[in-house]
């Protein structure tokens, strides 16, 4: 989140330099507010279901993009892994056989620090409502995309003695 203003005087907000980097501080000494820019927490899970890997695809994605199962780790959510599993059963109505943590990865474009599990579930899918579709995957089939969470199912896969194609990411820049 981008701040203008300071969120607890008002006042504009002034880039000064804490510690060894530049922040968006507050200038007036008696408020004392920084903007630290954390990142945000996210968990992910690598749900396996029936043999079988499960991504899905967010309504709100514009190209039929499918990955991982993500959400917040929010503030009541006990462990990091009880989050993971709740976001399973949230968003595809399946239940967790358990949480076993794969790693922790930086998504830099969201700013946020990714804590990704493998998790086996049970039951019938149903999608939550930010999901538009999924998909089975043999996980002697998945690729993975070469960042943030696509990291997270590349090390499972070769944890589990696969040897995970990237998928290539096209070139944004114009064509001469």
């Amino acid at each position: 989140m981008a701040f203008t203003f300071c969120p607890q005087c008002a006042t504009p907000l002034v880039n000064r330099q804490e510690g060894e980097l530049p922040r968006m501080a507050c200038p007036d000494d008696t408020c004392g507010f920084v903007h630290w820019d954390n990142p945000t927490p996210v968990v992910a899970a690598i749900v396996e279901h029936e043999g079988e890997l499960i991504l899905a695809r967010n309504k709100a994605w514009a190209v039929p993009f499918f990955a991982l199962i993500t959400g917040f780790l929010e503030r009541s959510d006990p462990s990091p892994a009880e989050a993971v599993m709740r976001e399973v059963k949230e968003e595809l109505g399946l239940d967790a056989q358990g949480a076993h943590f794969v790693g922790h990865y930086r998504f830099e474009r969201q700013n946020q620090i990714i804590l990704a599990y493998h998790v086996p579930a049970t039951g019938q899918i149903t999608l939550g409502e930010e999901l538009a579709e999924y998909r089975r995957i043999a996980p002697a089939k998945a690729r993975y995309w070469p960042v943030a969470t696509g990291l997270a199912l590349r090390d499972w896969l070769i944890s589990q003695g696969h040897q995970p194609q990237a998928f290539e990411v096209p070139d944004p820049r114009p064509k001469p």
